[in-house]
This record gives structure tokens, sequence and C-alpha cells, in this order.
């Protein structure tokens, strides 16, 4: 097998790791080859992305007839740089199974039903803060053919596009005390203690009343508190 490309940085995952079988004819077999940016690829709209992309979708609960099945949560947190400080302007965009563990894709053939008033996928603009929040529902765990009995833990995927078309980066957010985190490949590609970073807080604060749990989910877009992130081929 051929050697995995490393990342400068521990916190990252490898580019190959053999219990995420897809990562073996996927990564790269040879030297990776620096191609300095184009011009196209360095600038972006910076802060025009609401005049190109519409409206805030932030509550993936009300975007059909009727409210989805399962439980609401409240998903909020800051997109911060490697000294801690907001960055703001950043598209933040997220996508996401439904309650019951299956997408609305074509590619999704699991027989769990699908729910006719959840999409599934959201997007919002950080303030000058750096803050994001969605409003959701729990998405559930569903199988995959990684393994036998391979089950992938609830979690939110989250693409974030900074003021580049080069800047996208793509993590998953989990929930505390899952324990299909512990055997799943995908989050185990992540060394520990950086694993931790990609597991979001509960909060009783962000929780409503009668309403919707809350939890908390920062990321950070490098440095010694980087979150892990991934490339853009993931289930």
């Amino acid at each position: 097998m051929s050697q995995s490309f490393k990342r400068e940085d521990a916190s990252q995952p490898p580019s190959l790791h053999a219990p995420y079988a897809s990562t073996v004819p996927r990564s790269p077999r040879q030297p990776l080859v620096r191609i300095p940016h184009t011009l196209t690829e360095t600038t972006g709209p910076a802060n025009a992305w609401s005049r190109l992309m519409g409206g805030a979708l932030a509550d993936l609960t009300t975007q059909h007839k009727a409210m989805p099945q399962g439980q609401r949560i409240i998903v909020s947190g800051r997109v911060l740089d490697e000294d801690g400080r907001p960055v703001p302007n950043t598209v933040v965009e997220i996508w996401q199974a439904n309650a019951a563990g299956r997408y609305i894709h074509k590619k999704d053939q699991w027989d769990a039903p699908l729910d006719p008033n959840f999409t599934g996928a959201g997007r919002v603009i950080t303030d000058d803060e750096g803050r994001y929040q969605f409003v959701s529902v729990r998405p559930g765990a569903y199988p995959w053919g990684n393994h036998h009995n391979a089950w992938r833990p609830a979690h939110i995927h989250l693409s974030l596009l900074g003021p580049a078309f080069a800047t996208r980066l793509v993590t998953q957010m989990y929930f505390p005390d899952d324990p299909l985190i512990e055997i799943d490949p995908i989050a185990n590609a992540v060394p520990l203690p950086y694993r931790q970073r990609l597991v979001s807080r509960f909060d009783i604060e962000t929780t409503q009343p009668n309403w919707a749990l809350g939890y908390l989910f920062d990321v950070v877009l490098r440095g010694r508190d980087g979150t892990p992130f991934e490339d853009d081929h993931h289930d």
C-alpha cells in the first residue's frame, strides 16, 4: 500500500486511513505538487455573499408545509481565526440526514423513511462577531457499507467559504455522548485529543424551554486549536 500524504498539522486527518475504506483508492499515490494559486482562486465575492446567495436559510424546520419529524435542535457557534478573533462574512452551509438517518439524495437508498418536510440543507453568513446559528432536527444514525455492521454517528456536515473561492473548508459536527463516535472510522481518522474538537457541547443557555435542545460548535480555522477538516469526499 502506498504511503499516505501526511499533513503538517497533527490534528488533521491523514489522506489515507485504511479503516475508512474509500480513502484507500482516492488518497494520493505520489508526492503532492505545489501549484501557485491563480487570480480566480485568490479572489471572490468577499462581502457580497448575501447579495449573490439570497437570504439566509437558518431554520431547516420551516422550509416546507409542516414541521419535520424529530427532536428540534439549535446549533450555534462562532468562526474564529488562530488567535481567537471572530471571522465575519463567512458562508456557513450545512447538510444532514433527517431524524431517521436518511438523506434526500438519489444515492441514499437505505429504507428509512424520507421526511417530506425536511430537506436537510441550510446556509447563513457569520455576523461581525463571527456568530452563526441554525435550527434543525437531530439527525439519525445510518448504516453505511464501509465494513460489517457499520453505522455512522449522528452528525451535521459544515462547509465554510471565506473571501476567496479557494478558501472552502469542510468538517463534521458530532453530538456529545454518542457511542458510535468511538467505533466510526471517519471520526477516528482524527487522532485524540483533536477528535473532541468535532464534538459539539450541549448548552442549557442555548436550549429553549419546551421547544429545542441547544448545542454549541465553534470552528477554528487554523492554529493549535484548529478544527480538523476533510477533503470534499465524505460520507
